[in-house]
């Protein structure tokens, strides 16, 4: 079952595509998260998701929103598919142990070892204020998440 809104957000540190640890509460009362779990780097519709991202980000600073990609995928293909596409947040590993915290999530496939396509945000309390669930062949509607950060100034 995936984390639900209102509930607090489970706390997690994963390495970046240089290895670096990021943990989710260090941006605890000082950004809102955009926490966007995908299947897999280099795959059709995802590429697509966080282009779509990477073009509109702008807009989630603007609203002090830190973006966060995660996969099961290794930092190494991460690199690489953030310099191909030139995504300039961090795309985080969930590789070992393999999907835990998309787990914790509640969007790990076991039967496809990969996430499915959350997409939570959190509040800088860490409070999850928006929660979405989509299969891996099925893209999300960003305009949804636009509308969550939109709400958290009211």
């Amino acid at each position: 079952m995936a984390v639900e809104v209102g509930s607090e957000a489970p706390d997690f540190t994963l390495n970046d595509y240089n290895k670096q640890p990021v943990a989710l509460s260090s941006f605890r009362g000082e950004r809102n998260v955009l926490l966007v779990f995908y299947p897999f780097a280099f795959s059709g519709i995802c590429t697509g998701e966080l282009c779509q991202v990477r073009d509109e980000l702008a807009a989630y600073e603007d609203e002090n929103v830190q973006v966060l990609g995660v996969s099961v995928d290794t930092p190494f293909s991460l690199k690489a598919w953030a310099e191909q596409q030139g995504y300039p947040f961090p795309l985080l590993s969930d590789f070992w142990p393999h999907g835990a915290v998309a787990a914790e999530y509640g969007v790990f496939n076991e039967t496809a070892g990969l996430a499915n396509r959350g997409t939570f945000l959190i509040d800088t309390a860490g409070v999850v204020r928006y929660a979405e669930v989509n299969a891996p062949g099925e893209p999300r509607d960003q305009e949804a998440w636009k509308k969550a950060v939109a709400a958290l100034k009211s």
